[in-house]
């Protein structure tokens, strides 16, 4: 089916997309992003009009500190009545509850779609370390007011400074133990080396939290790819402080905001291939549910001829990097694999956005790619349409060319 599409003397270069590179040496928190993304130049009154779309009672504090002689952005949540500079502290709240939370809160669908994206990836991650289902999980310490509204922050700031991509270089990481609700455990914690899991780490040598659950859950959620800085024009470099520390590093992470000058995005991917000849045909669907569900960004399969002229599969999975090793597990797991090659590729990508949008069908999933030209072309989510169409009992391509023909509309 033909996609609607801008052309014509509509049709005009994609702008500078605008990039986000983080430099965790210090390691990352959530109240440190979003004191970077206020020093990057987020306007503080936005932020509180956007966070108040929560429902919730808190106190915002930014303060400007200095951390091993560097200016940074300090940010201080608390509940109303608890002493100056201390983090805000309730009883928590489970994962739905949060995501209760979050889809009746007045947000920016991007902002919403993110938010609940960082919650889910610390629900997963701690229903991994206490062997429960997603559904049984409960925060403690990420479920307080100020966790919440850190998430939020983060998600609002990226909204806010039109961030299209995020890149981060190693992650810091410290040693020793804290104490939490489940009692002391090692640092770092559980959750949040569950997180950390495929992302490049260096050791901080030093004996305290460097990275938070709510920080690795950030950094899982939003980067994009784990590198060195990449090329860019550089509008504004950010510094949002954690608490003051004794190391050999200051405290803060590095924000720069840049763009990369027009033109096509780039990426690097990490493609995973193996050749079987022994797999039931018929387990290749439950493979590609698994490794789309492990974070793959695309599976294909392809007919080959083996050795001893066997007729067999290719299965080749493009990754994130810091998914790969995830992935290369399922492919083990799965499939009757031994072996899988591994490979980083570059990728030359056009810029795409995707939203949910509410629909006379419910709330659909659509894409919008622009070409290199100017024009646009918007897509729905096959999935969700098709739900949508066993709803309401209307022809699939109908539900289809309505939806993107109001998705065309809300994206002008």
């Amino acid at each position: 089916m033909p996609r609607r599409s801008s052309t014509g003397s509509e049709a005009r270069a994609r702008p500078p997309a605008r990039i986000l590179h983080l430099d965790a040496f210090s390691g990352m928190a959530g109240n440190m992003f979003a004191g970077a993304l206020l020093d990057l130049g987020l306007p503080r009154a936005q932020l509180m009009r956007d966070l108040e779309g929560l429902g919730l009672e808190f106190k915002l504090r930014v303060s400007r500190v200095k951390r091993a002689g560097l200016a940074a952005r300090y940010v201080d949540v608390s509940l109303p009545g608890s002493p100056a500079r201390r983090r805000g502290r309730d009883h928590g709240r489970s994962h739905r509850e949060i995501e209760r939370l979050l889809e009746r809160a007045s947000l920016r669908e991007p902002v919403r779609e993110r938010a609940l994206a960082i919650f889910r990836a610390l629900a997963g991650a701690e229903a991994r370390v206490h062997g429960v289902k997603i559904g049984e999980v409960h925060f403690h310490e990420v479920g307080a007011v100020d966790a919440v509204v850190d998430v939020v922050a983060a998600a609002i700031g990226l909204d806010r400074l039109a961030v299209q991509r995020v890149t981060c270089g190693p992650v810091a990481l410290g040693h020793g133990s804290t104490d939490s609700d489940h009692g002391r455990l090692p640092l770092p914690a559980p959750a949040t080396l569950e997180l950390l899991k495929g992302i490049p780490t260096v050791p901080a040598h030093v004996s305290w939290e460097t990275v938070t659950p709510t920080g690795a859950a950030i950094l899982r959620s939003i980067v994009d790819d784990h590198c060195p800085m990449p090329a860019m024009a550089i509008e504004a470099v950010g510094y949002g402080a954690g608490d003051e520390r004794e190391g050999p590093m200051p405290n803060v992470v590095r924000a720069t905001l840049g763009s990369d000058g027009g033109g096509l995005q780039r990426d690097r991917v990490v493609v995973l291939e193996t050749n079987l000849d022994d797999l039931v045909p018929e387990h290749f669907d439950f493979l590609m549910e698994r490794l789309f569900e492990c974070g793959a960004l695309d599976v294909s399969l392809q007919h080959i001829q083996m050795k001893k002229n066997r007729p067999g599969f290719l299965v080749r999975v493009l990754s994130r990097p810091s998914d790969s090793q995830r992935l290369a597990h399922v492919l083990f797991a799965e499939s009757t694999a031994i072996g899988v090659r591994s490979q980083a590729w570059d990728r030359l990508l056009l810029e795409r956005e995707q939203r949910r949008i509410t629909t006379p069908y419910g709330r659909i999933r659509v894409k919008r790619v622009r070409g290199i030209d100017g024009s646009t072309h918007v897509s729905a989510e096959y999935d969700d349409c098709k739900r949508a169409a066993r709803r309401s009992g209307s022809p699939l391509r109908d539900v289809i060319r309505d939806i993107e023909a109001q998705a065309q509309r809300e994206f002008e």
